[in-house]
């Protein structure tokens, strides 16, 4: 790789590392191209990306990034994943890291805040964005339909006691 080509990795690399909500740091090593190909897929299905880069170009864009802290996790065979969503790249993480132990998550980074392996797990476990606001507009609405509902009960209640005398009177 000539100089001009490490230098477009390292601006593509500072964009990551400025612009996800989260950054997870793993060891791929002895992970087949089929293994690598499903991570990327399950990846892709969850709007987030991986990426494999050179440890030392990484280390120089990682420099006066919020996410800086990862740097100590750049050693040996490393893959990075990242997304925009806070939990969607430690989720695909955690769950390829469930079916393939060769797949060893080291760490991460969300925003300015470092992760170890179990802040890694953590995060995996939270909602994501989505179904946070979802259950925000859940919660919003409930109220809404138990007043309608109530102000409805009182006319369906006359209405089925109304019902209920005219099948006694017709019997």
């Amino acid at each position: 790789m000539d100089r001009a080509q490490k230098e477009k990795v390292v601006e593509e690399l500072g964009q990551i590392f400025e612009s996800s909500g989260v950054v997870v740091v793993a060891h791929y090593e002895g992970l087949t191209v089929a293994e690598m190909q499903d991570l990327r897929g399950r990846a892709r299905a969850n709007q987030t990306s991986v990426r494999v880069a050179k440890n030392r170009l990484a280390k120089i864009a990682l420099e006066g990034k919020p996410c800086a802290s990862i740097a100590d996790f750049l050693t040996g065979m490393t893959v990075l994943t990242f997304s925009e969503d806070p939990v969607a790249a430690a989720k695909v993480a955690e769950d390829f890291a469930k079916g393939n132990q060769k797949f060893q998550i080291l760490g991460g980074a969300m925003g300015p805040n470092a992760l170890d392996r179990a802040g890694v797990e953590s995060v995996s476990k939270m909602p994501s964005r989505e179904e946070l606001i979802a259950s925000i507009v859940g919660c919003i609405g409930a109220p809404a339909s138990n007043i309608a509902g109530a102000i409805g009960a009182p006319a369906s209640n006359i209405a089925s006691i109304l019902s209920t005398i005219e099948d006694k009177a017709a019997a």
